[in-house]
């Protein structure tokens, strides 16, 4: 009861503060992409159940003549790198899909998939950070320079982060919480600054 009031207080504040930040990217998103803005996804959430996560769009779809073109633009790729394309998330806090902190939701055939001990991650609900998105925040970059990227992703990157979300199901508390939110904004302020 606690997490979910921090998490109703905390996005709140953020889409308060922020929200000039969040309308000036939406409103790059509509120009750049030439759509509504937001991209809509299924995702896997807590207990197992799909939930529609929100983003900003990043990439376009152009018609290059023989049929269509999909690339991430370059100022998709400037929120993809500041993490502004996912500001819109907490609105999927607000509506109790997701938490300020957790395990960030994936696609089917991962979590949902998961046995035994590992399944307690379901217990959670996802979040907009964690020490495994930290730990991989360039992931897209890890994965770019893989000969088998999905073989790299599902041994090696997917049971590490599976490693680090269930000692966060072991350790949570409000304290940790807001100790990887602390580290999250670290994060982010270095990577705006460098």
């Amino acid at each position: 009861m606690l997490k979910r009031v921090f998490d109703i207080g905390f996005s709140i504040l953020m889409l308060f503060v922020f929200s000039w930040l969040l309308l000036t990217a939406w409103f790059l998103a509509v120009i750049d992409t030439q759509t509504n803005g937001i991209f809509t996804h299924d995702r896997i959430g807590q207990f197992g159940r799909k939930f529609k996560i929100y983003k900003l769009r990043t990439i376009q779809i152009n018609s290059d003549g023989e049929g269509k073109g999909i690339k991430i633009s370059k100022i998709g790729q400037l929120l993809r790198n500041y993490k502004l394309d996912e500001l819109p998330q907490f609105f999927n806090v607000l509506k109790g899909e997701m938490s300020v902190v957790g395990p960030r939701p994936d696609i089917e055939g991962y979590y949902d998939l998961l046995e035994g001990e590992n399944r307690k991650i379901l217990d959670l609900k996802p979040g907009l950070t964690s020490l495994a998105s930290l730990k991989y925040y360039n992931e897209d970059k890890l994965l770019d320079i893989q000969e088998n990227p999905l073989r790299y992703n599902d041994e090696v990157l997917f049971p590490d982060k599976l490693k680090l979300n269930l000692a966060y199901y072991h350790h949570q508390s409000l304290y940790e919480d807001l100790k990887i939110i602390v580290a999250t904004g670290r994060f982010v302020v270095v990577k705006i600054i460098s």
